[in-house]
């Protein structure tokens, strides 16, 4: 394991908070949960009891005023324990910052001491079922009528949308115009018009409630919209780069999880007059994976420490999310071998990351994506030393 250097004492007292808050309120639960496909929403008022909900809103928004290194405590401490759900990282490290930055001092002053406290919860509302990734392409209708808008339209694979008390959507404003059409508006789920659609089902993550939501005719204020009209798109992808790294913290604390259940297994399974881990092959493949997952940590850290100091590239986010996702989808892919059979029962920690896992490489942006995202930049260096 690599010797961390980013937290204080004072981020790890919280941390041990934040872990006996997942062992005696999350992890005897979790089971249910993802039979129920949703988690009870007092859970979310319990967080918020504790200080776990949008650590690093300022204070006059009824945060605690921390860094952002808070939040990534409770993202890391969920991911230990295998958590699917609840959607505490959307709620905190997607709507509150879009709301934060762009939502005027009433939107600001209404819902964000309410989220802080678990009282409402957020969900973003983009994807569509002809637009995923393309959010030039929603179809989604935002029509000014007066002092509201008038909105239209349907969104899909939501996340907290079972359970959102409002949702930042993205809609066309100005249908004709592709990408700089498009506005974000916060849609209250109570509104005359607004229908939650199916909880789906989904392959893994299944605690995390993922819905079906439905416009119909919605009137919403003006006061709603966060910024400016037909400027959504590029809020979008100022909030990214947080988005992706994100990810890529959950996703490198599910591969080092792995590699130390695989290596408890294994010194004890006992084959063949010895021990799983007796083999060369067994030996071999952990060491080349730890190695793997040591390089992609530190990388990782790297990336927390820029988006500390306002420095993170969206190019570094596309890269250290691709390679912190595609890593976990190898680690746990791999380590679940040495399980055997063990390994395909859900009451295995393994399987239930394996299951998990394979979403990373398409939510934030798609591996592909990335990919993009890297080689656009790499050939822009060429035409500039040209």
């Amino acid at each position: 394991m690599v010797k961390r250097t980013l937290f204080s004492p004072e981020h790890e007292d919280f941390r041990a908070t934040v872990r006996g808050f997942v062992e005696s309120e999350l992890v005897p639960h979790h089971a249910q949960w993802e039979i129920d496909g949703v988690v009870p929403k007092p859970i979310w008022a319990k967080a918020g009891e504790l200080g776990l909900l949008c650590c690093d809103l300022p204070e006059e928004y009824g945060g605690s005023g921390a860094d952002w290194l808070y939040n990534a405590v409770v993202i890391e401490e969920l991911a230990r324990a295998g958590m699917s759900g609840p959607g505490f990282m959307i709620h905190s490290e997607m709507v509150a910052p879009y709301i934060l930055s762009w939502g005027n001092e009433e939107l600001k002053r209404k819902w964000l001491p309410r989220m802080v406290k678990g009282e409402a919860i957020g969900a973003i509302a983009m994807t569509e079922p002809s637009a995923g990734s393309d959010l030039k392409n929603i179809r989604t209708r935002a029509k000014r009528d007066g002092d509201a808008y008038v909105i239209d339209g349907q969104k899909v694979y939501i996340s907290n949308g079972q359970s959102c008390t409002f949702t930042v959507t993205a809609c066309k404003t100005d249908p004709d115009a592709g990408a700089k059409g498009v506005s974000l508006i916060l849609v209250e789920a109570d509104r005359p018009g607004f229908q939650r659609g199916r909880n789906l089902d989904k392959i893994g993550m299944k605690a995390q409630d993922t819905s079906e939501l439905f416009y119909s005719g919605i009137r919403v204020p003006v006061g709603n919209r966060l910024g400016e009209e037909n400027k959504g798109f590029s809020m979008l992808m100022t909030k990214l780069a947080r988005e992706r790294l994100v990810q890529a913290v959950r996703s490198i604390v599910v591969a080092e999880r792995a590699i130390e259940w695989t290596v408890d297994y294994t010194a004890e399974r006992k084959a063949f007059d010895g021990t799983i881990a007796d083999f060369q092959n067994t030996q071999f493949v952990l060491a080349a994976l730890d190695a793997e997952t040591t390089a992609v940590r530190v990388f990782v850290d790297w990336c927390m420490e820029r988006f500390m100091r306002d420095e993170l590239t969206p190019v570094d986010a596309a890269k250290v999310k691709m390679l912190s996702t595609e890593l976990q989808c190898k680690v746990v892919d791999q380590c679940l071998q040495f399980f055997g059979g063990y390994g395909y029962m859900t009451e295995y920690p393994i399987a239930r990351a394996y299951i998990d896992a394979r979403i990373t490489r398409i939510a934030g942006g798609a591996v592909e994506v990335m990919k993009q995202i890297i080689s656009r930049d790499l050939f822009s260096r060429v035409k500039t030393n040209r």
